[in-house]
This record gives structure tokens, sequence and C-alpha cells, in this order.
């Protein structure tokens, strides 16, 4: 994962738990995990974590939240009700940490994609951001991202992002913003406007660009936020 600094002025361990009789209580760790189905020309999926199916049927730009053990974690993605793993996995998910898992790329090259974050906010008054380029179609990006009736200003803020390239974390004062995407070096032509956004406050949003479903133009934009 290539990771680009942004400028803005706006194994599994177990835990042996003595109770006050003497005996032992053996718990596992547990930690967060997001999976968003991220390929445009890929079916709907199953998403197994471990030997369970933990999401069903997840459909293309759609997310699945589960709670899992922490640890070296076995997360394997196929088509609703088959039997092949077209993603076969084995991130580690850190306890305290918030782990999203991108099915990326077209389906003959679907590919994990994984971002980490703290699994805690910002802190009142303020929202984190991380800027995602996931469109198998589009070379690279240069990423303004500013106030919502802004003109376009002459430096991005992220330049020349690739295929696969996910921004720094940054924390921005919460309110509403606007995200303009171009080809690099191409500010006249806009492939995404995401319009006013809202960030909440003690919020954390993985803001993605892709492919319209089955891939190619018009690009288009999700926000996947956790609110603390």
């Amino acid at each position: 994962m290539k990771t680009f600094p942004l400028v803005l002025t706006l194994g599994i361990t177990a835990l042996s738990i003595i109770g006050c009789g003497g005996s032992g209580v053996t718990t596992t760790p547990e930690t967060k995990l997001r999976v968003v189905h991220a390929s445009p020309t890929a079916p709907n999926v199953d998403v197994l974590v471990g030997n369970t199916v933990a999401f069903s049927n997840v459909a293309y730009f759609a997310e699945g939240l589960k709670t899992v053990p922490a640890g070296t974690t076995q997360v394997r993605v196929r088509a609703t009700g088959g039997t092949t793993d077209v993603i076969n996995a084995s991130p580690s998910l850190a306890t305290g940490n918030y782990t999203t898992i991108l099915a990326i790329n077209n389906l003959a090259q679907i590919e994990p994609l994984v971002v980490t974050e703290p699994d805690q906010g910002p802190g009142s008054g303020q929202a984190r951001v991380r800027l995602v380029h996931a469109s198998p179609s589009t070379g690279n990006v240069d990423i303004y991202v500013t106030a919502p009736t802004a003109a376009l200003p002459a430096t991005p803020t992220v330049a020349n992002v690739p295929f696969k390239g996910v921004s720094a974390a940054i924390t921005v004062p919460s309110g509403n913003y606007r995200v303009r995407i171009t080809p690099a070096g191409t500010p006249g032509t806009i492939a995404i406007d995401t319009g006013s956004i809202a960030l909440a406050s003690n919020s954390v949003t993985i803001a993605v660009a892709l492919d319209k479903a089955t891939g190619g133009s018009p690009l288009t934009s999700r926000l996947y936020t956790t609110n603390y």
C-alpha cells in the first residue's frame, strides 16, 4: 500500500485472567473488520473469515462490518454461493485497530487492499479522513479537498496518486467539504466531484474513488464512515 502525505489548511495471543477464586479464564482479544466490495466487474460475493461466512451476498459498493478475533486471520472472497476463492488473504488484525479490506480491481485481477486505522475517533469537533484510489480504469490522479464553494486551487491536496494509492490519515475540523479528482496534471478535467459532503464530529471516513458498476467511466465515489 503506497501512502501519500497530505497538506490541508482547513499471531493471536490469549489473555489469561485469574479470578478471585484462583481459577483461570481464557479470553480472546477482538478487533473490528470492515470488508468493502470495490471490484466493478465482480458479481456479488460472500466473505469468509476463517471457515465461517461472515458477510453474504455483498454487492458492489456495499460494506460488511464485524467484530472478529484479533491476530493473523484468513479472509476469503468468493462469488455468492460459490466455492472458488478469488481472494485468499491472511492479514494481521491487531486489537485496538479498525481494519478495512477492500476487494479491488477487475474480476480477473481482483486483490485485497488493506487500510488500518486506530479504533477511536479523533475527538469532539474533529474528523479523520483517508483517500483511496480504487478505480482500475484510471491512471494517476490529483485530489483536491476544499470548502464546498471554493474554486479549484492551483495545487492539489494530494498529487499524482496511482491506482491502489492510499493517503496518509489526516485530521480536519468537522464540517462540510468537497473532494474533486482529476487526471494527474490535468486540472481542467474533473473525473469526480463529490459536491458538499459532511464530515461529522469525532468521525473516521475512508473516501474511495471507484469505477461505475460494470467498470469504466463515469467514475464515482463512496464514503465509508465510523462515528464515535
